[in-house]
């Protein structure tokens, strides 16, 4: 049972391969970041309830454009940002380097009110992450970190991981946030930390 506002709606509004065609803001944004493949769609579905708001592929670097979600929780408008992953999808590096100036346009142009970045239970923290939180911090961008897919290892593992992964972060505690798309963990305590930053 949620301990949070109910969401009151959640609609998918459009999509950007240009800084050109970036709709106009409609309230604070939430940027959602992280490696292909790491779990930004299904984290974005369960974040709204919702169990196919946003497509998921099980193919690393499906999601190559900027897409808007328009959500309502508790009365409160916002728009979730998907931002295309980084990181291990199979595409020419002409491509990836295409994805990644999208992305700088989108942060440089400081509408994003908070980051959200992803990180794989399963996966080592890398320099990659280091220093997005380091680009973010120079533009003010505050920033959140939800590990995802801790129902994928057995509750031992998954401790021991979340716990080396918290170290290798730096962030404050409550800056990180583990999660589970499938079973819902975090999930009120990630709404939470979001409404705290906008």
């Amino acid at each position: 049972m949620s301990r949070g506002p109910r969401i009151q709606s959640a609609e998918y509004r459009c999509a950007a391969s240009a800084a050109a065609e970036f709709p106009p803001p409609r309230g604070p944004e939430v940027a959602l970041l992280g490696r292909s493949n790491v779990g930004k769609s299904s984290l974005l579905n369960r974040l709204v309830n919702r169990r196919t708001l946003a497509r998921t592929s099980a193919t690393p670097g499906k999601t190559r454009l900027l897409h808007w979600y328009d959500v309502v929780r508790g009365e409160q408008p916002l728009a979730l940002v998907d931002l295309p992953g980084y990181g291990f999808a199979k595409v020419s590096r002409a491509e990836r380097q295409s994805w990644q100036r999208l992305v700088e346009a989108y942060l440089d142009a400081r509408r994003a009110r908070l980051a959200l970045l992803l990180q794989d239970l399963r996966r080592d923290w890398s320099e990659d992450e280091s220093l997005l939180l380091a680009w973010l911090a120079q533009r003010d961008i505050p920033a959140l970190v939800a590990i995802t897919k801790v129902d994928k290892e057995k509750p031992m593992r998954a401790a021991a991981r979340e716990k080396a992964l918290r170290a290798a972060i730096g962030l404050p505690p409550e800056r990180v946030i583990a999660t589970s798309a499938e079973t819902g963990k975090g999930i009120d305590e990630l709404w939470k930390a979001i409404h705290a930053e906008l």
